[in-house]
């Protein structure tokens, strides 16, 4: 055994009670793995930290010994972030789940990264029912934190970007131990914004903790308007479905637009990997969420997508009229899934297998990229799964390929990651880009990136972690 990692893992023992330290060959499995087609690799060592003491006392040793520190919550980002490709430490940060301050006249919460989309729905429903948050599409168990650092979104997205936008702030551990602040935090302990400090949050977000752990985060909330309603629309023509979102978008009159494929409802109806759709059944699933404070205002709202839904049917789009999802729900209970946010999406689970090309780019490139994204899916035997989103006021957009496979199928497998290498291709062509970036599309389309702009990345991560500890492999430029 190399004597290094003895003398660490001795010295993690001495400063870390024994029951946060796991070297077992069992434990070590499961955290070797995630859900995507990419190939796991075990650590020697999971640790268990409670405090931002007991992250500065891993980085301290670790860095010491440079053996690498991969953070991990629950391992859900469909993009190999967590897998420790070099082997060392995995820092478990499940347990450090305080949400920490919730400031209810300036609308911001602080918390822990192991605070999760469940426990905020919970704290604020119960605490502060003035107060709202932003709920992405993954498990109610997942990090908010983790979501904000890699620029993740939510069913507020459309008016309010991803959620790194939402960042006001944090606490951040070096590779050294060294704690830094960002934002007003760094000079105020009200932490309502970044600005006007220099932006140092960008030096962690999307770096995918190449550079730090971050320990705690300040994140804002929103007002928890009391009208509210999700509908349905369904759409015959996915070109006639995008030019329907981007009158919505124009109207701004809502809250979140989403469009899902068409195998999304047959797999709620049991269909593992749906291939066929009957030419009368719709192309797309268009989901809308509307909100306001006074009534009257929430009428007019759904009043302008009602004659915006009209209009279009009279010039002969194949738009179906919107249908309350609590409705639909009566009468298939299985949607009640997309009833609320977050969601247990278990279904696209029951073969094992789960990845995606999820990318940001021009939603004018949206019409294009879903027509030969699903092609390709389709010509590969994967049932075309297809999520779209108009993020920041329409801005720009998310395009997002999805992908089950049965991961005890070596073939699959094989085919799977052909896809995703094609949807990459595909995608980058259009102007798009995948967000939680894997560590292969990287590699893979690095003559496309700016020379510069990789210098500066490896600049960065030089810079604050001199010795290559930090989750080596990712961004690894």
């Amino acid at each position: 055994m190399n004597i290094l990692k003895t003398d660490y893992r001795s010295q993690l023992k001495k400063e870390l009670p024994a029951d946060r330290i796991y070297d077992q060959h069992d434990i070590l499995t499961d955290y070797s793995d995630d859900w995507t087609e990419i190939p796991g690799h075990t650590p020697d060592v999971i640790v268990k930290v409670h405090s931002v003491e007991d992250i500065q006392t891993v980085l301290k040793i670790a860095n010491q010994h440079k053996v690498p520190v991969v953070p991990r919550v629950a391992n859900t980002n469909i993009g190999g972030l967590a897998i420790p490709e070099k082997g060392g430490v995995v820092l478990d940060l499940t347990e450090m789940n305080r949400i920490l301050e919730t400031n209810e006249e300036d609308m911001y919460a602080i918390l822990e990264p192991g605070v999760t989309w469940g426990d905020i729905k919970t704290h604020l429903a119960e605490n502060y029912p003035t107060l709202r948050f932003g709920y992405s599409l993954s498990p109610p168990y997942t990090s908010i934190l983790a979501n904000c650092l890699l620029d993740g979104l939510s069913n507020l997205s459309l008016k309010h970007g991803t959620t790194a936008h939402w960042i006001n702030g944090f606490e951040a551990v070096l590779p050294t131990g060294e704690i830094i602040r960002t934002g007003i935090g760094a000079v105020s302990s009200n932490w309502c914004t970044k600005s006007p400090m220099p932006d140092l949050t960008g030096f962690f977000v999307n770096f995918q903790g190449t550079t730090g752990i971050v320990s705690k985060l300040s994140v804002q909330l929103w007002p928890n308007h009391p009208h509210r309603k999700r509908f349905f629309v369904l759409a015959y023509d996915t070109n006639e479905m995008y030019d329907f979102i981007s009158l919505l978008v124009r109207a701004e009159v809502c809250d979140d637009i989403g469009g899902l494929s068409w195998p999304v409802g047959k797999m709620l109806f049991g269909d593992k990997n749906p291939l066929y759709r009957d030419p009368a059944e719709p192309e797309q699933f268009l989901y809308i969420d509307v909100s306001a404070e006074y009534e009257d205002l929430f009428e007019v709202k759904l009043a302008i997508i009602e004659r915006l839904v009209k209009e279009q049917q009279k010039q002969g789009v194949r738009l179906e009229s919107p249908l309350d999802v609590q409705k639909l729900v009566k009468v298939a209970p299985r949607f009640e899934k997309f009833a609320d946010f977050p969601a247990e999406l278990d279904f696209l689970l029951e073969l094992g297998g789960l990845t995606w090309i999820g990318t940001f780019g021009p939603i004018s490139g949206w019409k294009e990229g879903v027509k030969r994204g699903m092609n390709l899916m389709e010509e590969q035997g994967f049932a075309p799964i297809v999520v779209t989103r108009p993020m920041q006021g329409g801005h720009f957009g998310v395009l997002r390929f999805i992908a089950v496979f049965d991961k005890s199928d070596s073939e699959q497998v094989e085919r799977v990651t052909e896809l995703n290498r094609a949807l990459s291709d595909l995608v980058i062509d259009l102007g798009f880009f995948p967000y939680k970036t894997p560590p292969w599309v990287i590699k893979r389309h690095r003559d496309k990136l700016d020379p510069n702009f990789l210098k500066m990345v490896a600049k960065v991560q030089k810079l604050l972690d001199p010795n290559g500890i930090m989750n080596p492999g990712k961004w690894s430029v």
